[in-house]
């Protein structure tokens, strides 16, 4: 099963009409933050869809278990979970774990044009290349935070972590976010290009 993830393990019963609209009613709607925040944690669109796919499939089997509440932070807490069932049974990125940092900033990026791109500027890409350098860790704080702007009792929900534990785990992401841009655009502290 090179790269594919195993279904066949001991299942639920099919969910009934009810639960299938329920699915499509409360966890569908979330479907681009789950791929998005599986891209973030992957580094790697392909292997974010398998993430996604699974994580989605595992929303739609445990939905019983949903009690309530916002369904953004349980299902981002799915995708944290799958990808790291995932990694640690080597089927993420092809068994070849992360992959480096030289080849995602090589790589070219999916959606607009060149024009378009020109024109949106530098900033985003060395912001998205910042991230991506970060430890895992420090990525996924800031991404559900900056990107999914899920609040900081979300974040602790996704991550299993106390609030206080989040907070601080987040100032210091921040802190390292920083000093890369510093480091990548060649600017100290009061943001003027080094002479």
């Amino acid at each position: 099963m090179d790269g594919m993830v195993d279904v066949s393990k001991p299942s639920l019963p099919a969910p009934d009409a009810a639960a299938a609209e329920r699915f499509r009613a409360l966890m569908l709607p979330h479907l681009d933050a789950v791929y998005g925040f599986a891209r973030w944690l992957t580094r790697d669109p392909v292997v974010a869809q398998d993430v996604a796919q699974e994580a989605m499939l595992r929303a739609l089997r445990y939905l019983h278990a949903f009690r309530g509440g916002e369904p953004r932070p349980w299902l981002l807490g799915i995708v944290r979970n799958t990808w790291t069932d995932m990694r640690a049974k080597g089927l993420g990125a092809g068994g070849r774990g992360e992959k480096p940092l030289e080849e995602i900033e090589s790589r070219p990026a999916d959606g607009p044009d060149p024009e378009q791109e020109a024109l949106s500027g530098d900033r985003r890409r060395h912001v998205a290349a910042a991230l991506a350098a970060l430890p895992a860790e420090a990525r996924e704080i800031l991404v559900l935070r900056e990107v999914e702007d899920l609040a900081y009792k979300e974040i602790s929900s996704v991550l299993g972590l106390p609030i206080g534990t989040v907070m601080s785990r987040l100032a210091r992401a921040r802190e390292k976010l920083a000093a890369e841009l510093r480091g990548r655009l060649g600017r100290r502290d009061h943001g003027l290009p080094d002479l």
